[in-house]
């Protein structure tokens, strides 16, 4: 469902208001609890104008869904064009690290997604959650499938089971930054940014491990630590 033509007809400052007040507002409330009186009151519009320009709720808020799908877009797109060089395994850690950076930039609109996940009265919640993971598996998939070709993956690598397992994590571990209750003593809850890396580094690693195309051998240091990767 599409904005109306006459909220794309309106102002570039006047529709970033209306989109920021509702992004506020369902990032705050979730959609059921979301106040259509509150957003109207907050841009200083009249209620009927917000059904003129969207319809309905479910209409504004399928909005702000598209609106926040593109800045993933953006950002990943972004992510692909300077990761371009890198191995797989650095792919994957330049994809993470944007992920990290995206929820620092967009934290509303990652709040809402997680409400999505987490509270079962959005509208449309299963055909949004699906086209969030259809994305990440497009996005996924060719990274996927240039490392088997280069060499750095496994030969025998499924590619359809690695992009689902590789969605699974790496959603699991922006969760994880953002809800204690997910982090589960791995330190990853709203740490600093240098040992939010090295976690990311481990995370790597034990990729690595199983997914590389030497067999992920770790080679043990002196005093029986893990040591380098070969």
């Amino acid at each position: 469902m599409a904005a109306r033509d006459t909220f794309t007809k309106l102002g570039e400052d006047k529709k970033a208001r209306i989109l920021d007040v509702a992004v506020e507002e369902f990032s705050r409330h979730g959609f059921r609890q979301a106040s259509v009186n509150r957003m109207v009151e907050s841009i200083g519009i009249a209620k009927g104008s917000l059904f003129q320009y969207f319809g309905s709720k479910e209409g504004l808020f399928t909005v702000i869904f598209d609106h926040a799908v593109e800045l993933v877009r953006q950002s990943l797109r972004q992510v692909k064009k300077e990761s371009c060089e890198k191995d797989f395994f650095g792919r994957i850690k330049e994809s993470l690290l944007a992920g990290i950076r995206f929820i620092e930039r967009h934290p509303r609109v990652y709040r809402i997604y997680l409400k999505m996940i987490f509270q079962e009265d959005f509208p449309l919640r299963a055909e949004f959650l699906e086209q969030v993971h259809l994305f990440s598996a497009e996005y996924l998939q060719p990274v996927v499938e240039a490392g088997i070709e280069r060499g750095e993956l496994r030969p025998d690598t499924d590619v359809e089971m690695t992009v689902f397992m590789l969605d699974a994590l790496m959603d699991r571990l922006l969760q994880a930054y953002c809800v204690p209750f997910l982090d589960a003593g791995a330190s990853i809850y709203k740490a600093p940014a240098d040992v939010l890396e090295r976690k990311v580094d481990e995370f790597i690693k034990l990729l690595r491990c199983g997914m590389g195309a030497a067999g992920g051998r770790l080679v043990p240091q002196g005093g029986g630590g893990v040591g380098e990767y070969v």
